[in-house]
């Protein structure tokens, strides 16, 4: 799963000199979510040299006459074309989701690309965990209410993984609630 849990068990003393977010300690959770990128840097060389190579398989036909020049723009154009859809897919699939959990505290934030970041925030005791199996814009939809408004975790995992997310998100906030 592309997220990663990180777990503070004690958290910091008050008086450790640890560093603190608004005057309070270190948390004791917390959730690191980025999308999974299945494609390397490596495999995108190899992907759009294949790709050029393929597309100028036919202009062997014409080695050699005036009209390869003619044909040879619209086949740059057109891996320059799978290049930037490509670059601009990648640029677009990075999202970065973090939820830190304080015994009084839960602070999630969304950072997109583009766009300003996204933050919510409510006092764990009262979050509660759903996951809408149906009804939501993706399957295992979860929703996390008991703030100012219900939020979405973890749209861009697999519907196996917004399961498992859940499962793990209702653990931790039921360990911060005793």
């Amino acid at each position: 799963m592309p997220a990663t849990w990180l777990e503070y068990p004690e958290g910091a003393p008050e008086q450790s000199g640890a560093p603190s977010h608004e005057g309070r300690t270190l948390p004791r959770v917390q959730l690191l979510m980025e999308p999974h990128q299945s494609l390397t840097p490596r495999g995108f060389v190899i992907f759009i040299g294949v790709t050029a190579a393929l597309f100028l398989l036919p202009l062997l036909a014409v080695l050699g006459s005036p009209v390869l020049w003619g044909l040879l723009p619209f086949f740059g154009l057109a891996v320059a074309g799978v290049w930037y859809a490509i670059r601009r897919n990648q640029r677009d699939a990075q999202i970065t989701e973090e939820l830190t959990l304080w015994p009084d505290r839960a602070l999630l934030r969304h950072m997109a690309a583009r766009g300003p970041e996204q933050t919510w925030e409510a006092n764990p005791y009262w979050i509660t965990v759903e996951l809408l199996q149906k009804g939501g814009p993706v399957p295992n939809y979860i929703v996390l209410k008991g703030g100012p408004r219900p939020v979405e975790i973890g749209r861009f995992l697999s519907e196996e993984e917004r399961v498992e997310l859940a499962a793990d998100l209702r653990l931790w906030l039921g360990r911060l609630g005793n």
